[in-house]
């Protein structure tokens, strides 16, 4: 009973965390106007430097099992997310292109070292208590990015010194996310605290059973980044809307895709992992087919908020079935990469379709992928989930058939 207690609360601390992990990418993105600005690039100098974050997390991300296995995963939560909050003050220093190169490349590389290692706890928390709770943190992250962007927005509309403001919002973040990590339980994935395990290989490639899993993961993330990206650009140019009304697309679609991950975990509880994200899928595509067939903002705003309440749940769904395989570690690190590179390829896809051909048929293919969520589905339970472990038992948690009763 004491350890499913320990469980909960450990769920209520991550939480905070994963807030915390999404405060800071709320913080960083709207300053980055400031920083183009003030470094003088060009677009096509923006957009290289964009590039280090996911190059900095490609790279970093395998390394994250080998971390937590040498320090303890609570160590590692902590030390890494110092590292990804210290890491926010960094690029509004760079005097040249080159320096903000290397200085995004650590915060990408930090970002995903602890976003790895986050999910992996998350996974294991949810492990113990027998119940969904992966989308709720997902919720929580996009929580704390809507909110730290909202000051970040105050902060650039006041015109304040992004340097100043990132230093003091990187200071208060860090102290935030150490205060919870200081009462996280030392969570070992499949394990009890005791056993021992053979340490992971210094640079783990992603196993195989990741990559269909991944693969579900990859059509929710394309979807959601083409969305962020291109969203207010489709309303001005496609739609003709207002630039007001086009950033209210991006609005609907991060405010939308915040609350439904609030309550993806109730929907999975009632519905199963493969339904809630069959069931996902359909709502997305017809958003995306809203988005498509509009010639006018006020069908395409709803459907770009369908398209955000559709994929909502799928991404912490592909992590908790990641974290059910025989290599949870590798196969968690796996599904990260693997979506943090559609994060990466989305928006320049996007670009050259609508370079090409037009931003409609580029909407067409993120309609496409959505509705292959419902086709993909299934390799969510590929590898069924382990019996709920004496923790949850004991409480009265219920198995996956009927899990959810708190």
């Amino acid at each position: 009973m004491g350890d499913y207690q320990e469980a909960r609360r450990a769920r209520i601390r991550f939480g905070v965390v994963f807030a915390v992990h999404g405060a800071v990418t709320g913080s960083f993105v709207t300053r980055i106007p400031w920083i183009q600005h003030h470094l003088h690039l060009n677009p096509g100098q923006l957009g290289i430097a964009l590039l280090a974050p996911a190059v900095g997390a490609f790279l970093g991300m395998p390394l994250a099992g080998r971390i937590a296995h040498r320090h303890g995963p609570r160590a590692a939560v902590r030390g890494l997310m110092a590292l990804w909050c210290l890491s926010l003050a960094l690029p509004a220093l760079a005097p040249n292109l080159a320096v903000l190169w290397a200085s995004l490349f650590v915060y990408g590389a930090a970002s995903g070292m602890a976003s790895v290692q986050l999910n992996a706890q998350g996974v294991e928390v949810e492990r113990r208590l027998g119940r969904s709770i992966m989308s709720g943190l997902h919720g929580l992250w996009s929580a704390g990015g809507l909110i730290a962007s909202g000051f970040g927005v105050l902060a650039a509309n006041q015109h304040l010194d992004a340097r100043l403001q990132l230093a003091v919002t990187s200071l208060a973040l860090t102290a935030l996310g150490t205060a919870a990590c200081n009462g996280l339980p030392d969570l070992r994935p499949g394990a009890g605290p005791d056993t021992r395990q053979e340490a992971p290989p210094r640079f783990a490639l992603p196993p195989r059973s990741a990559l269909t899993i991944g693969l579900v993961g990859f059509c929710a993330v394309f979807a959601e980044g083409a969305s962020m990206d291109w969203a207010g650009v489709y309303l001005r140019d496609v739609t003709g809307a207002s630039p007001g009304l086009a950033a209210a697309s991006f609005t609907a679609f991060a405010a939308t895709m915040t609350v439904a991950r609030l309550a993806g975990d109730l929907a999975v509880r009632r519905l199963g992992p493969v339904r809630t994200v069959r069931t996902g899928g359909a709502v997305a595509t017809l958003g995306g087919l809203l988005v498509v067939c509009s010639d006018s903002p006020h069908l395409a705003i709803p459907g770009f908020g369908l398209i955000g309440i559709g994929i909502a749940a799928v991404v912490p769904l592909a992590f908790a079935a990641a974290g059910r395989t025989d290599e949870p570690s590798r196969a968690i690190a796996g599904v990260a990469t693997i979506t943090y590179t559609a994060g990466l390829s989305a928006p320049a896809t996007i670009g050259l379709i609508a370079q090409t051909v037009s931003l409609t048929a580029s909407f067409a293919l993120v309609t496409a992928l959505t509705a292959a969520l419902v086709a993909t589905a299934g390799a969510l339970l590929r590898n069924p989930a382990a019996p709920h472990t004496a923790i949850a038992a004991r409480s009265g948690a219920t198995s996956e058939k009927t899990a959810g009763a708190v």
